[in-house]
């Protein structure tokens, strides 16, 4: 059977909805998407030709304000991927106490296959088939998997030509110097080291003595990486996909990986020359290999669906720590495995919040016209990031619960609060 994302996010649901007891109309309405939209985007190529692509947007929840979530360009995007990442945005801000609800969008599309200036129609004509249903008050986008900072600014541009004004809040993400936060480029991987070094202390582990396999080499890895080392832990291996083997390669080196010198040799999409890492002393592996190394510490950082029923025995017996950088990494029946064996889970709409927090910090400095200096921002996302983590982490230790279940806890309840206040649903 194909994985949906999507059942996953509602069998999570479903546990916790269980444990707090809710009611079966605040069940009903957490359950699914308020709103969802799907729409074809017709794009005339630079060849002169024409392709119909699929675009998504899905609004979970805004009880606690206006929707917020990312934008990818995905081959194969689905509307069930698209509804399970907003749903996570949902508890995602929750956790993290930011005034802000769930939402995510996606168009189904190969950035390999598309000039810049294909891929600037497409980001226009998505705004343009969404126009009276995002904005600064209503739904805020991103950047997500495979778009960036100028895919930004073509979207904010679009929607300011469409409404006649200036609206920097509506988009973030944008680049510095339109609109855009420092520190927002660093903010996820950062995000997520904040959360493990929390955890590295309550655990008490030296975390400057510690080893850790991430899986892939993305902006979020890339700068989980950078903070992990500087905090003197010591890197294994990290894994990316190549686009011409279609399928992902692991890349070890037991004296350490060396991020920088990585970087040097990865391409625009991401991908690691494998020859010249080879040169430099690193063993190509199979993708999954990340997961089966001897380390302290997992960081999965690249796609959901990677801990499942069928690798999760790959994980050895001296890891201490899963830091799921990305979104919906560990399915329920590796949940249970990793549960069992009483591996520390720091989840992912808690781990990986720091993309959204950041996000929020460039809304709020956009609405203001007032930015703030990067150390600023850092240190407010520290805050917010050590907070958050600290909150679920006395919620398991009170209710002797699995750290996932402790953040859903505290999410699902604020988002359920939030509803029954409004007036939508009996808690």
């Amino acid at each position: 059977m194909a994985f949906n994302p999507f059942e996953m996010a509602q069998k999570q649901f479903d546990t916790v909805a269980e444990q707090l007891k809710l009611s079966s109309s605040i069940r009903a309405l957490l359950r699914e998407p308020m709103r969802e939209f799907t729409f074809s985007l017709p794009i005339r190529m630079d060849d002169g030709s024409m392709r119909v692509f699929k675009g998504f947007r899905v609004q979970h929840n805004d009880g606690r304000g206006p929707c917020k979530g990312g934008i990818r360009f995905a081959p194969g995007e689905t509307i069930d991927t698209v509804r399970a990442l907003a749903t996570w945005m949902t508890w995602k801000c929750a956790v993290v106490d930011i005034p802000l609800g769930g939402g995510k969008g996606g168009i189904d599309c190969d950035t390999h296959e598309l000039s810049m200036t294909e891929q600037e129609r497409l980001c226009r004509a998505w705004v343009r088939a969404l126009s009276s249903e995002v904005g600064p008050v209503q739904d805020v986008p991103a950047p997500d998997m495979n778009t960036k900072g100028y895919h930004m600014i073509w979207m904010l541009d679009e929607y300011e030509a469409i409404h006649h004004g200036k609206f920097p809040g509506f988009i973030t993400g944008k680049p510095v110097g339109s609109g855009g936060s420092l520190g927002r480029t660093e903010a996820t991987g950062y995000g997520v080291i904040c959360c493990l070094n929390e955890a590295c202390k309550a655990l008490s582990i030296d975390i400057a003595k510690s080893t850790a396999a991430v899986q892939g080499f993305g902006n979020v890895a890339y700068y989980a990486c950078e903070r992990y080392l500087k905090l003197g832990g010591k890197l294994i291996c990290v894994s990316c996909w190549d686009n011409s083997d279609k399928c992902s390669y692991t890349f070890k080196r037991t004296s350490g990986v060396d991020i920088v010198e990585l970087r040097k040799i990865t391409n625009e999409h991401g991908e690691i020359d494998k020859a010249q890492a080879k040169a430099l002393g690193y063993e190509i592996l199979p993708g999954d290999e990340w997961l089966a190394q001897d380390v302290d510490i997992l960081i999965p950082a690249a796609l959901e669906n990677q801990i499942n029923a069928n690798t999760v025995g790959k994980i050895r017996p001296g890891v201490k720590i899963i830091a799921e950088g990305a979104n919906g990494p560990t399915t329920p029946e590796a949940d249970a495995v990793i549960k069992e064996r009483g591996i520390f889970v720091i989840p992912d709409f808690l781990c990986n919040a720091g993309g959204v927090t950041c996000s929020y910090f460039e809304q709020v400095q956009c609405n203001m016209n007032y930015f703030w200096p990067k150390d600023e921002v850092l240190t407010k996302l520290d805050q917010k990031m050590a907070s958050a983590f600290h909150g679920v982490y006395e919620m398991s230790v009170e209710k002797k619960a699995y750290m996932r279940d402790a953040a859903y806890m505290i999410a699902i309840d604020r988002v359920a609060n939030a509803c029954v206040a409004r007036g939508w649903a009996m808690k």
